[in-house]
Protein backbone atom coordinates (compact mmCIF):
# COMPACT_ATOMS: atom_id res chain seq x y z
CA UNK A 1 0.00 0.00 0.00
CA UNK A 2 1.22 3.36 -1.07
CA UNK A 3 2.69 5.66 1.48
CA UNK A 4 0.98 8.77 0.09
CA UNK A 5 -1.66 9.41 -2.05
CA UNK A 6 -2.66 12.12 -4.53
CA UNK A 7 -5.89 13.90 -3.67
CA UNK A 8 -7.88 16.73 -5.31
CA UNK A 9 -6.48 18.99 -2.15
CA UNK A 10 -3.66 19.07 -3.27
CA UNK A 11 -4.25 20.43 -7.02
CA UNK A 12 -2.95 23.95 -8.16
CA UNK A 13 -4.55 23.72 -10.77
CA UNK A 14 -1.50 24.33 -13.02
CA UNK A 15 -1.13 21.12 -14.48
CA UNK A 16 2.39 21.11 -15.21
CA UNK A 17 3.07 21.58 -11.55
CA UNK A 18 0.35 19.34 -10.32
CA UNK A 19 2.32 16.88 -12.72
CA UNK A 20 5.43 17.18 -10.71
CA UNK A 21 3.47 16.88 -7.49
CA UNK A 22 2.48 13.40 -8.50
CA UNK A 23 5.87 12.82 -9.33
CA UNK A 24 7.41 13.75 -5.72
CA UNK A 25 4.76 11.60 -4.28
CA UNK A 26 5.46 8.63 -6.60
CA UNK A 27 9.16 8.89 -5.38
CA UNK A 28 8.24 9.02 -2.02
CA UNK A 29 6.27 5.72 -2.08
CA UNK A 30 9.51 4.36 -4.11
CA UNK A 31 11.41 5.06 -1.08
CA UNK A 32 8.97 3.79 1.31
CA UNK A 33 8.78 0.59 -0.88
CA UNK A 34 12.89 0.50 -0.57
CA UNK A 35 13.14 1.41 3.09
CA UNK A 36 10.31 -2.08 3.53
CA UNK A 37 12.56 -4.14 1.71
CA UNK A 38 15.81 -3.47 3.59
CA UNK A 39 18.15 -3.17 0.36
CA UNK A 40 20.41 -0.31 0.94
CA UNK A 41 21.55 0.58 -2.18
CA UNK A 42 18.00 0.43 -3.46
CA UNK A 43 17.06 2.92 -1.12
CA UNK A 44 20.21 5.53 -1.63
CA UNK A 45 19.49 5.13 -5.03
CA UNK A 46 15.97 6.36 -4.67
CA UNK A 47 16.84 9.11 -1.74
CA UNK A 48 19.08 10.73 -4.25
CA UNK A 49 16.76 10.50 -7.15
CA UNK A 50 13.86 11.78 -4.90
CA UNK A 51 16.31 14.39 -3.55
CA UNK A 52 17.51 15.17 -7.45
CA UNK A 53 14.00 15.99 -8.78
CA UNK A 54 13.07 18.27 -5.57
CA UNK A 55 15.72 20.12 -5.97
CA UNK A 56 14.82 20.71 -10.15
CA UNK A 57 11.39 21.06 -9.26
CA UNK A 58 12.07 23.80 -6.88
CA UNK A 59 14.28 25.37 -9.94
CA UNK A 60 11.39 25.20 -12.14
CA UNK A 61 8.79 26.67 -9.66
CA UNK A 62 10.99 29.93 -8.85
CA UNK A 63 11.15 30.30 -12.75
CA UNK A 64 8.17 29.91 -13.11
CA UNK A 65 7.34 32.73 -10.66
CA UNK A 66 10.14 34.84 -11.74
CA UNK A 67 8.21 35.24 -15.23
CA UNK A 68 5.34 35.44 -13.95
CA UNK A 69 6.36 38.67 -11.67
CA UNK A 70 5.11 36.86 -8.59
CA UNK A 71 5.46 39.26 -5.67
CA UNK A 72 6.63 37.11 -2.80
CA UNK A 73 9.86 34.77 -5.04
CA UNK A 74 12.29 35.96 -2.43
CA UNK A 75 10.15 34.52 0.52
CA UNK A 76 9.41 31.78 -1.69
CA UNK A 77 13.10 30.79 -3.03
CA UNK A 78 13.85 31.24 1.24
CA UNK A 79 11.26 28.68 1.98
CA UNK A 80 13.01 26.08 -0.72
CA UNK A 81 16.31 27.22 0.99
CA UNK A 82 15.65 26.54 4.35
CA UNK A 83 13.83 23.24 3.57
CA UNK A 84 16.71 21.88 1.50
CA UNK A 85 19.49 22.82 4.15
CA UNK A 86 17.27 20.52 6.36
CA UNK A 87 17.52 17.71 3.58
CA UNK A 88 20.94 18.29 3.19
CA UNK A 89 21.80 18.01 6.49
CA UNK A 90 19.95 14.60 6.54
CA UNK A 91 21.66 13.53 3.66
CA UNK A 92 25.16 14.16 4.94
CA UNK A 93 24.38 11.64 7.48
CA UNK A 94 22.81 9.27 4.97
CA UNK A 95 26.81 9.24 3.07
CA UNK A 96 28.13 8.81 6.77
CA UNK A 97 26.44 5.28 7.42
CA UNK A 98 23.39 6.18 8.94
CA UNK A 99 20.35 5.29 8.09
CA UNK A 100 18.31 8.63 7.66
CA UNK A 101 15.36 6.93 4.89
CA UNK A 102 12.41 6.42 7.57
CA UNK A 103 13.16 10.49 8.96
CA UNK A 104 13.12 11.68 5.51
CA UNK A 105 10.26 9.75 4.63
CA UNK A 106 8.39 11.88 7.25
CA UNK A 107 9.80 15.15 6.73
CA UNK A 108 9.11 15.00 3.27
CA UNK A 109 5.38 14.00 3.27
CA UNK A 110 4.40 16.33 5.56
CA UNK A 111 6.28 19.00 4.51
CA UNK A 112 4.98 18.51 0.57
CA UNK A 113 1.53 18.72 2.28
CA UNK A 114 2.07 21.51 3.68
CA UNK A 115 4.32 23.21 1.43
CA UNK A 116 1.52 22.70 -1.25
CA UNK A 117 -1.43 23.53 0.50
CA UNK A 118 0.17 26.45 1.71
CA UNK A 119 2.68 28.62 0.43
CA UNK A 120 2.12 27.02 -3.52
CA UNK A 121 -1.60 28.21 -3.15
CA UNK A 122 -0.02 31.57 -2.34
CA UNK A 123 1.39 31.86 -5.93
CA UNK A 124 -1.21 29.78 -8.28
CA UNK A 125 -2.65 33.57 -9.69
CA UNK A 126 0.08 34.47 -10.64
CA UNK A 127 1.49 31.80 -12.51
CA UNK A 128 -1.97 30.76 -13.74
CA UNK A 129 -2.74 33.60 -15.28
CA UNK A 130 1.04 33.95 -16.99
CA UNK A 131 -0.12 29.96 -18.17
CA UNK A 132 -3.53 31.41 -18.97
CA UNK A 133 -2.27 33.93 -21.41
CA UNK A 134 0.47 32.54 -22.48
CA UNK A 135 2.20 33.55 -25.98
CA UNK A 136 4.44 31.77 -27.80
CA UNK A 137 7.29 33.00 -26.92
CA UNK A 138 6.21 31.81 -23.14
CA UNK A 139 4.89 28.05 -24.12
CA UNK A 140 8.51 28.39 -25.74
CA UNK A 141 9.95 29.54 -22.92
CA UNK A 142 8.19 26.85 -20.85
CA UNK A 143 9.20 24.20 -22.77
CA UNK A 144 12.66 25.24 -23.03
CA UNK A 145 12.85 25.18 -19.21
CA UNK A 146 11.10 21.86 -18.71
CA UNK A 147 13.61 19.89 -21.19
CA UNK A 148 16.48 21.37 -19.72
CA UNK A 149 15.84 21.11 -16.00
CA UNK A 150 14.07 17.86 -16.90
CA UNK A 151 15.79 16.00 -19.75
Amino acid sequence: MALMSWTQDLETGITVIDDQHKRIIDFINQLDDACRTGNADETEHVMEGLLNYTVTHFEFEESLQEKAGYQYLKGHQRIHELFMKKVAAIRERARNGEDVAPELLKLLQGWLVNHIKGEDRDYVESVSTLLDNADQETSGWVNTTMKKLFG
